[in-house]
C-alpha cells in the first residue's frame, strides 16, 4: 500500500514528459519572457525620464528605488535561496559526499555576500580618489585657489566631488546588481530549457513573465537613479531582457548534446551553487546598498517624513508582490 503513491507519481510524471510539446512551449516562452523583461526594466527608466527636471523627480526616484529594493530582497530570500537549498538537498545530491556533510548552500551564499562586499570596497576606494584630480585642475585653470581657506569656491568643489562620488557609487551598485540578477536569470533559463516536463513548463511561462516584470522594475529603478547615458541604459535593458531567453536556449542545447535533465545530479549541483552565489550578492546589495543607503543616508528622505513613509510602503509592496509570485515560480 505504501508504494501506491510512488507508482502514481511515476505514472503522472511519465504522462507529463513530452519532448516535442515541451520544445514548442519553450520557443514561445523565449519571446514572451524577452518582451515582458524589456517592459519591466524599461518602465521605471522611462518614467524617470518623464519626471526628470520636474519638482517630483527626486521623490519619484526615491519611491521607485525603494520598490526596487523590496523586489530584489524578496527575489533573493523567497525565490533564489530556497531553490538553491532545494537543489542541493535533493536526494540524488544529498546522498553524495561531500554534499551530505555540510550546508554548502548557506556557505556559498555567505561567499557571495562577502564577494559583493569586496567588490564594493575596492570600487568605492577607487571612486574616492578618482574625482579629485579633474576638479582641482579645473579650479586652478579658473584662477580659484583650493585649500583650507578656499571659501565658497572650495565648498562648491567639495559639493561637486561629493555629488560625483554619489553618482559613481550608484552606477557601481546598478552594475553589480545586474550581474547578480543575470546569474539568477541564467539559472532560471537553463533549468527551464533542460526540463522536458510539460506540466511544469506550462504554468511556469506565465509565472516567469510576471517574475521578470517585477525583477526588471527592481533593476530599472536602480539604473534610472544612476544617471547613465541613454545608450548605456538601453544596453543594460537589452542584456537583462535577453539573459533568460539565452539561458533557455542554452538549456535546450545542453539537453540535446548531453541528455542531462533538470533533475540530474550535476545539473542540480550547478543550479544550487550558482543560485547561492546569486542570492548572497542580491541580499547584500538590497540591504546594504539600497535599503540602508536610502533610509539612513538619504538627506531628502530624512528631511521629509511623508516621503519616508511612502518609500517604506513601496518597499513593502515590492517585497509582497515578488513574494506572492513564489506560489507559481
Amino acid at each position: 500500500m505504501a508504494a501506491q503513491p510512488c507508482v502514481t507519481d511515476l505514472t503522472r510524471a511519465a504522462a507529463c514528459r513530452d519532448g516535442a510539446a515541451a520544445s514548442h512551449l519553450k520557443f514561445i516562452s523565449i519571446f514572451v519572457i524577452f518582451f515582458t523583461s524589456m517592459a519591466g526594466m524599461s518602465s521605471p527608466v522611462l518614467l524617470a525620464r518623464v519626471f526628470q527636471g520636474k519638482s517630483l523627480y527626486d521623490r519619484a526616484i526615491a519611491v521607485i528605488k525603494c520598490f526596487a529594493a523590496g523586489v530584489i530582497l524578496s527575489t533573493s530570500l523567497v525565490h533564489v535561496l530556497p531553490d538553491a537549498y532545494a537543489a542541493l538537498a535533493d536526494c540524488h545530491v544529498a546522498s553524495r559526499h561531500p554534499w551530505r556533510d555540510f550546508p554548502f548552500a548557506g556557505l556559498v551564499t555567505l561567499v557571495g555576500a562577502i564577494l559583493a562586499l569586496f567588490v564594493d570596497l575596492v570600487a568605492t576606494s577607487h571612486v574616492a580618489h578618482a574625482p579629485y584630480a579633474p576638479v582641482v585642475t579645473q579650479e586652478k585653470e579658473s584662477g580659484v585657489e583650493l585649500g583650507c581657506h578656499g571659501g565658497g569656491g572650495g565648498g562648491e568643489a567639495e559639493r561637486g566631488v561629493e555629488e560625483e562620488m554619489v553618482r559613481l557609487k550608484q552606477r557601481l551598485v546598478s552594475q553589480v546588481l545586474e550581474i547578480g540578477i543575470i546569474f539568477h536569470s541564467v539559472i532560471i533559463g537553463v533549468t527551464m530549457g533542460m526540463s522536458q516536463n510539460v506540466c511544469t513548463i506550462r504554468p511556469l511561462v506565465l509565472a516567469l513573465a510576471f517574475h521578470q516584470i517585477f525583477e526588471g522594475m527592481g533593476l530599472g529603478g536602480c539604473v534610472a537613479q544612476a544617471g547613465f547615458s541613454f545608450g548605456t541604459m538601453a544596453y543594460m535593458c537589452f542584456m537583462f531582457s535577453v539573459t533568460t531567453p539565452m539561458g533557455i536556449m542554452l538549456g535546450m542545447a545542453l539537453f540535446s548534446l548531453t541528455g542531462y535533465d533538470d533533475s540530474s545530479p550535476n545539473a542540480l549541483i550547478m543550479e544550487g551553487l550558482l543560485g547561492s552565489v546569486s542570492s548572497g550578492i542580491l541580499i547584500y546589495m538590497a540591504l546594504v546598498d539600497l535599503i540602508a543607503v536610502d533610509f539612513f543616508h538619504n538627506k531628502l528622505m530624512n528631511s521629509n517624513p511623508g516621503l519616508k513613509k511612502a518609500s517604506f510602503v513601496a518597499l513593502i509592496l515590492g517585497s509582497a508582490g515578488m513574494s506572492i509570485l513564489a506560489l507559481w515560480a
